[in-house]
């Protein structure tokens, strides 16, 4: 992995950023794109790792929410997630160096 790799513009991270359910969140399909992972990655690297993340730093979406980011406009349609109820993560400044340390080259 080279630096410029690393780097990610800040726009590109504030854009990404929502509130939901009162808390500052990113969507799966975010870090995956920021980070060059994918997905199921993301939460599986979390999963095994519980007790080096916040138990809140993980949850999913459920219905509500997303009608929610509907009537928001902040996502278009529910069809946006491909009929499938993504997981937010939180508390990333705190935590993304253990999802990224657990990530990349497994």
């Amino acid at each position: 992995m080279t630096i410029l790799n690393d780097l990610v513009k800040t726009d590109d991270i504030q854009n990404r950023i929502y509130t939901i359910q009162g808390k500052q969140v990113m969507l799966d399909r975010d870090l995956e794109i920021l980070y060059s992972t994918e997905t199921r990655t993301l939460k599986q690297s979390v999963k095994r790792n519980a007790n080096r993340f916040p138990d809140d730093f993980m949850f999913q979406l459920n219905n509500t929410d997303i009608e929610t980011l509907v009537s928001q406009s902040v996502i278009p349609s529910k069809s946006y997630f491909g009929g499938v109820f993504p997981y937010l993560f939180t508390k990333l400044d705190k935590s993304i160096n253990n999802i990224k340390g657990n990530s990349y080259g497994k």
